[in-house]
Order: C-alpha cells, then sequence, then structure tokens
C-alpha cells in the first residue's frame, strides 16, 4: 500500500473526507484486507493516545506567545559588529612586519651562502706540463710537474728524441 492510500485512510479515520469520497473509502476497506487491517490499527491507536493527552494551556494568547518567541530570538541574534576604523600606523605595521621577517630571512641566508663561498680553489696548467692547484680555504698551493717518460706517446713524437 503506498503512501497516499494511507494517507487517505487517515484522513478518512478522522472524518476529513468529502462525503462521495468517504463512501468510496468505505467500500475499498470491505474489499482490501489490508487497508481494513490498517484501518483497525489506526483507530486502536487513536483510542490509545485519546485518554493520555493532557491539554496545555497558555496563560497568553497565541500571537502574544509567539510573539515573545520572536522578540527573544531576535535579542539573541548577533547585531552586525560595526567596523571600527583601523589607524594608518596599523595598517603599515600589518604590511611591514611579514616584510621584516622576509628581509631578516633572505639577508642570514645570503650570509650563510656567502662564507660557505669564500673557499676558492683555482688550477692552472701551463704549456710545459706543470699543473698549479691554489687552495685559499687551505693555504695551500700544489705544483705538479709532468716527466716526459710520463706523458703520452703522441707527446714523445712532438718532442723529436733521436
Amino acid at each position: 500500500m503506498d503512501n497516499e492510500a494511507q494517507l487517505k485512510l487517515q484522513a478518512y479515520l478522522d472524518g476529513e473526507l468529502p462525503e462521495a469520497e468517504a463512501r468510496e473509502v468505505a467500500n475499498w476497506l470491505a474489499r482490501d484486507r489490508d487497508a481494513a487491517a490498517l484501518h483497525n490499527e489506526l483507530k486502536n491507536t487513536r483510542q490509545a493516545l485519546v485518554g493520555h493527552e493532557t491539554g496545555i494551556q497558555l496563560p497568553e494568547s497565541r500571537e502574544f506567545f509567539w510573539s515573545k518567541l520572536e522578540r527573544e530570538i531576535q535579542r539573541a541574534e548577533p547585531r552586525e559588529a560595526v567596523a571600527n576604523a583601523v589607524p594608518w600606523a596599523a595598517r603599515i605595521r600589518r604590511f611591514l612586519m611579514p616584510v621584516a621577517g622576509l628581509a631578516v630571512l633572505v639577508v642570514a641566508s645570503m650570509l650563510t651562502f656567502n662564507n660557505s663561498s669564500t673557499h676558492v680553489s683555482e688550477m692552472e696548467t701551463s704549456d710545459s706540463g706543470a699543473f698549479t692547484y691554489h687552495d685559499d680555504a687551505a693555504g695551500a698551493t700544489l705544483v705538479w710537474l709532468s716527466h716526459p717518460l710520463e706523458s703520452d706517446p703522441a707527446d714523445e713524437d712532438d718532442l723529436d728524441i733521436e
């Protein structure tokens, strides 16, 4: 049974249907066992609830009661805060604080990388086969002289030794 049929049975029980529709539902109840069972269940539930309902009486009218609730809700709602004027010094400070922090980081990283790059080493070669290595950090200079016997065989042809 769909929701629409259940609602129609409830309306029939409450006496809310027009006379023609009420006769139609009564005929339907005589034919359908499920509808009759639901109708009896709804009727029993209604009778059980009738004895236990207590009437609540408000000391004032319904309109006055709801108007009091509405006023309380409006009073409890937070009001929009009025935008306070921010002084120009505070606006500049908001901008300068992050910029100053970034500048400190940049300077610190430059000093760190600058100290690590002072260790310079150089290597020079000459036509005579001498290599010179100079290391500033260690304060050392190394000169390497190669002997003609250690050179390539192609270099010996250039010397024309007989």
